[in-house]
């Protein structure tokens, strides 16, 4: 049973944001710093990544782990209600992702998900983004 009210829970799903969200908005500004340049978005691509590095035909997705089921990580966890919906919206989201990062293999992009948990770890975060995104380019 939903502990809120139907126009209660349709305000509080409506304040969730698909772009341009926290987890996002540290990505972005952790690359910038660094000195990475990218298109935000780019709804021509499978999936419409997040971060688009055209030069280095590179995407970078950055998922929150409750909305694109994050395997093994708390954060993943079940709602308690509704599980009937809960469970195929949810499993859906993940079958799509796949089929998207597929997708942009299959066009020649190499594509990277960076999920909401590993922003606890900012550090490694940055070794491991530098290193995908630095990955097959030239030294001049």
């Amino acid at each position: 049973m939903d502990t809120l009210s139907p126009a209660q829970r349709s305000k509080r799903m409506a304040l969730v944001r698909s772009v341009d969200t926290k987890p996002e908005l540290i990505v972005r500004k952790l690359l910038h710093s660094r000195g990475f340049r990218y298109r935000l978005h780019d709804k021509k691509l499978p999936g419409t990544p997040d971060l688009v590095f055209p030069s280095r035909r590179k995407v970078v997705f950055v998922h929150g782990c409750f909305w694109h089921r994050h395997n093994d990580c708390s954060l993943a966890r079940m709602p308690k209600s509704r599980l009937d919906f809960w469970g195929p919206k949810l499993e859906g989201n993940r079958e799509r992702d796949l089929r998207k990062l597929s997708d942009l293999v299959r066009l020649g992009w190499d594509a990277m998900v960076v999920w909401e948990c590993e922003l606890q770890d900012l550090s490694a975060l940055v070794l491991k983004l530098e290193g995908f995104l630095n990955e097959g380019k030239q030294a001049k």
